[in-house]
């Protein structure tokens, strides 16, 4: 049996902006083109604006048991590389081969009908995953028990919250028994004890020796998941080699500003109807941080705006901020929201800036990322970027003993109050030499 499970060369998908070529026998479309051309293409050549190529020859050879991490930002090409493998999609360029059979969690519930059971949908989410009755069968307990949703099977998932709903299909996809496993950003389904039980079974995929492909933003979890990575970018790779030397390729941040900080709102989900225009460190006076000690204060600055185009009377008010600061391989460290502590709402306006202070000390140094959120509570994503700023901490600005300590040693630089209740003892204090 060949070594080699999965082969791709020079794979490339291209794409038509602002509307497909019309088919044989799709006479309105093609009426409907002929006439919409001279306003849509006015000033523009036609063929190079109309194309996006979301890959671009991409060339990789899977090993049979290999864990492979796919990253990059939204729009690299990820996601288009596995609905080719999965054969949901054709690819323009290029071909695949594929050594074994193949299963994908792409999109999570896909095949789900609202009036059938929880007990129907397994069985027919099963099918359309290619798994054969039997196996449905001797899996069904076991896949219901990994949902959670015991109390429930013989109910029509209409009626399931949103949670219930994504568990039952994870559970069903995450339980094929393939040689092959394409996962496309499912991981973060559920709540937190349901993502600790889909990285367990990830994990226990991993180790079966079955041959799997990860795409993720999340780089925790491609480290500890993934022996060797590929970068793409504008859908051609860019570095393939190791996970983590793939990964700090990614999370490294550009070249920007004396503080190391830049915004960069690639990487954009929601629906947009407010959007963060600007986000930055900056000092006390309101300007770029010329510097940015791990003792001194953090002072976040962001710009919120109603997009063009929405009507008048549309404002900011209601809306929640939400900072997350994540280390530079996107594991979470810290939330920050504006409903917290202070209680500070969104003016009644169309825009307005927002500043953060984050008291000091406060990180190790090394580098960070903020992901930006700004939503209706419960109900709405309005503006949400990973990744919008990233910043490099450095040692204190003034000798400061206790950061000799512990530096290398977690990822907080925090002071704390210290008392010793029994006996009472004297203040602990540091001299110029340690004594």
């Amino acid at each position: 049996m060949s070594a080699l499970a999965i082969r791709v060369q020079g794979l490339s998908k291209r794409y038509r902006i602002g509307g497909a070529a019309p088919g044989p026998g799709h006479l309105r479309e093609a009426l409907m083109d002929i006439l919409a051309a001279p306003f849509r293409r006015f000033g523009r050549p036609r063929a190079a604006a109309d194309d996006f190529w979301a890959l671009r020859d991409v060339s990789f050879d899977v090993q049979r048991g290999e864990v492979l991490g796919i990253i990059g930002r939204n729009g690299a090409g990820k996601s288009t590389a596995l609905k080719i493998m999965s054969r949901i999609t054709p690819p323009t360029a290029g071909r695949v081969e594929l050594y074994g059979r193949i299963g994908s969690l792409l999109e999570v519930g896909t095949g789900f009908h609202g009036d059938l059971t929880g007990r129907e949908n397994i069985y027919l989410n099963g099918t359309i995953l290619g798994m054969r009755k039997w196996e449905i069968d001797r899996k069904f307990d076991e896949i219901v028990a990994f949902a959670g949703v015991e109390a429930f099977i013989d109910t029509p998932v209409k009626r399931y919250s949103s949670g219930m709903y994504m568990r039952l299909a994870f559970a069903v996809a995450a339980h094929l028994d393939t040689e092959i496993l394409l996962v496309d950003e499912v991981l973060a389904v559920g709540d937190l004890e349901f993502q600790r039980k889909c990285l367990g079974k990830m994990d226990e995929v991993a180790r079966t020796g079955r041959t799997v492909l990860f795409v993720s933003h999340n780089m925790a979890v491609m480290r500890r998941l993934c022996g060797r990575g590929i970068l793409l970018d504008r859908g051609r790779v860019i570095a393939n080699g190791t996970m983590d030397t793939v990964a700090d390729l990614y999370v490294r941040p550009d070249p920007a500003g004396e503080a190391g900080a830049r915004f960069d709102p690639r990487d954009r989900h929601g629906v947009g109807w407010a959007q963060v225009t600007d986000a930055r460190i900056v000092d006390d006076q309101g300007g770029p941080a010329k510097g940015i000690p791990c003792d001194a204060d953090l002072l976040i600055e962001l710009s919120i705006e109603v997009t063009d185009g929405m009507p008048a009377g549309t404002s900011l008010r209601g809306l929640v901020v939400e900072l997350i600061v994540c280390s530079d391989d996107g594991q979470p460290l810290l939330s920050l929201m504006n409903v917290d502590d202070t209680g500070v709402a969104l003016p009644d306006a169309r825009s307005c800036r927002v500043l953060v202070r984050l008291p000091g000390p406060t990180f190790v140094p090394g580098r960070y990322r903020i992901n930006t959120f700004v939503g209706v509570p419960f109900l709405q994503h309005v503006d949400e970027i990973s990744g919008a700023l990233t910043f490099e901490v450095g040692p204190p600005a003034a000798p400061w003993r206790p950061y000799e300590l512990y530096t290398g040693r977690g990822l907080f630089c925090r002071k704390a109050e210290w008392s010793c209740l029994q006996p009472a003892a004297a203040a602990l204090r540091w001299d110029a030499t340690g004594a």
